[in-house]
């Protein structure tokens, strides 16, 4: 996306520039448009869960930017060769079922013949066009709270390799199958700074944006960043996917880590699948959000702050 150049639409609000969670388009002064595209390779065995999990991932861009999802498109890669037609239909029947839940209306889609099977959605919402929440406007003096717990590809990666429990399963694919919905009408609530969703970035990656994007730092606290139950056994048993090493590895030169052992540290660069919202709040906002959260029974932690810029975009204590 980097060596995209921004189109000179100058109702284009935002962009690619930043790497936001997804673009926002003037339609008239009370309505914008937000759209995002997300495709992913199976999360769960069960071809409903699936669907329901991929769908879940996609809406949750339309959250992360304050937006309302609206309608979507299906976009299905299927293996005719070796899956019978009913695993497609109970795939899609997944994402129905999140689709309903969110109120986002399916008015079509795609099927392509491929090697292997992969399903997401093109999904468009609305949003006033001076309320997008950006991942580029954190300020000093923020609070950082994550709503989901870390360990989803770690758990996905155990759960392939017959090593996790039925507990830990159940666990991973409640957490990816929960949609944004209510911790984004929340957030909402109560002014944020700024938002994004964790996913294929991992904690670490998607921080850095946010701390990239605003000219910031952001303070990670490691003892109260949250974890899925089992990570950190699963982590010592190397269930760990390719996509964490490869994510440590980019952003590592971004981060002052201290002398944590990379076992400590690895779930924070796990690749999420409909990971959590990573909002930024003002000190007070922070604290209404937190104390509602608590109230409504949304999972909600504090995470760490927002400081002015130093040497390096991330700092973990």
């Amino acid at each position: 996306m980097s060596g995209l150049k921004r189109p000179a639409d100058p109702r284009l609000i935002v962009g690619s520039e930043t790497s936001d969670d997804g673009g926002v388009y003037y339609l008239t002064p009370e309505i914008a448009l937000v759209e995002s595209c997300d495709v992913i390779t199976p999360a769960a065995d069960d071809p409903r869960t699936f669907g329901r999990i991929a769908a879940a991932n996609a809406l949750s861009d339309i959250y992360a930017m304050g937006g309302k999802p609206l309608t979507a498109m299906n976009i299905a890669f299927f293996p005719n060769c070796s899956l019978p037609p009913e695993i497609l239909g109970e795939v899609l029947a997944g994402g129905q079922e999140a689709l309903n839940e969110a109120g986002c209306c399916l008015v079509g889609g795609h099927t392509v013949e491929d090697e292997e099977l992969k399903f997401g959605l093109a999904v468009t919402g609305t949003v006033h066009p001076d309320a997008a929440v950006r991942n580029s406007t954190a300020r000093p003096g923020d609070i950082l709270i994550l709503t989901k717990p870390l360990g989803s590809g770690i758990l996905s990666t155990a759960v392939k390799g017959e090593m996790a429990t039925d507990k830990q399963e159940a666990e991973v694919i409640g957490w990816m199958s929960l949609l944004n919905r209510r911790a984004a009408e929340l957030m909402l609530k109560h002014k944020p700074s700024a938002c994004t969703d964790v996913t294929g970035f991992g904690l670490i990656g998607h921080a850095c944006e946010m701390a990239q994007g605003a000219g910031v730092t952001i303070r990670l606290t490691l003892d109260s960043i949250p974890l899925m139950e089992g990570v950190a056994e699963q982590v010592a048993d190397g269930m760990v996917p390719a996509g964490c090493y490869q994510n440590r590895s980019f952003y590592i030169s971004n981060m002052d880590s201290a002398d944590y052992p990379i076992e400590r540290l690895l779930p924070l660069s796990d690749p999420q699948t409909s990971g959590g919202l990573l909002i930024a709040f003002s000190p007070e906002n922070a604290n209404g959000f937190l104390i509602e959260a608590k109230d409504r029974g949304i999972f909600a932690r504090q995470i760490g702050e927002v400081l002015s810029r130093t040497q390096l975009p991330l700092i973990i204590i």
